[in-house]
């Protein structure tokens, strides 16, 4: 993947104070929209499709976005500036398919979920596009897997890129991005409230205006963000 190759290196150590702050989550930031459309109304189920097949299309459709998003930033995610797959003080691990936990940096991290989706989305038996096959019986669990990860990229762009996001002019596309995604996820129950709820403080301020979601309130504080957070590192 050649969007994953990047030679611009930041100094190891603490964030730059902007994304200690979460500067994603500054007024002036999180107005930026590339539409106002209601996305609420977007994402309900039109009568005459079957669920699978808006599921599918759905999520296809966010695998490739999120997939062009992060190659926008990718240059600058690389093994030295993100060691780790981390998100605010939590950090993610692949498991891989046996079920063995794998320390990747970022960007291994990120190649492993766009590979796994990529050969998820092209398998005529799991996402069938030829008329009278059949979705498999697992078809919603092997979603929620796929949205799962693909939030862990989202929120990672969000925390360890927003300033790059930023100087792109990247971030009203970002944000409708993500509000779109997470109502599509909230209307069918994709992605539980504890794993979303590192972003809650975001999700808040973004989606309020655009159907009203309220945050998931795990109570685990993943995504408080207050002092001394970075000493409490979760896995995942």
């Amino acid at each position: 993947r050649g969007w994953l190759l990047g030679s611009k290196a930041k100094p190891n150590g603490k964030k730059p104070a902007a994304e200690e702050r979460k500067a994603y989550l500054e007024p002036e930031h999180t107005k930026a929209r590339i539409t106002d459309f209601q996305f609420k109304e977007l994402v309900v189920l039109p009568h005459e499709i079957d669920l699978n097949e808006w599921l599918a299309s759905n999520t296809t459709t966010f695998f490739h976005h999120i997939n062009l998003q992060y190659s926008t930033i990718s240059e600058f995610c690389t093994g030295e500036t993100c060691q780790t797959m981390a998100v605010c003080n939590t950090q993610y691990y692949w498991y891989d398919e046996r079920g063995k936990k794998v320390k990747c940096t970022a960007p291994q991290y990120v190649d492993f979920v766009m590979s796994s989706v990529q050969k998820l989305v092209t398998d005529e038996d799991v996402f069938p596009t030829k008329y009278g096959r059949e979705f498999p019986s697992s078809f919603e669990s092997l979603v929620r897997k796929i949205c799962r990860h693909l939030f862990h990229v989202l929120a990672h762009i969000y925390w360890a890129h927003f300033k790059e996001t930023l100087a792109l002019e990247l971030h009203g596309h970002l944000n409708t991005l993500y509000v779109h995604f997470i109502l599509f996820a909230r209307e069918f129950n994709l992605l539980d409230p504890k794993e979303t709820a590192i972003m809650d403080d975001l999700t808040e301020v973004l989606c309020s205006g655009a159907g009203g979601v309220h945050s998931g309130g795990s109570g685990d504080g993943a995504g408080s963000g207050g002092p001394g957070a970075q000493n409490h590192v979760k896995e995942r």
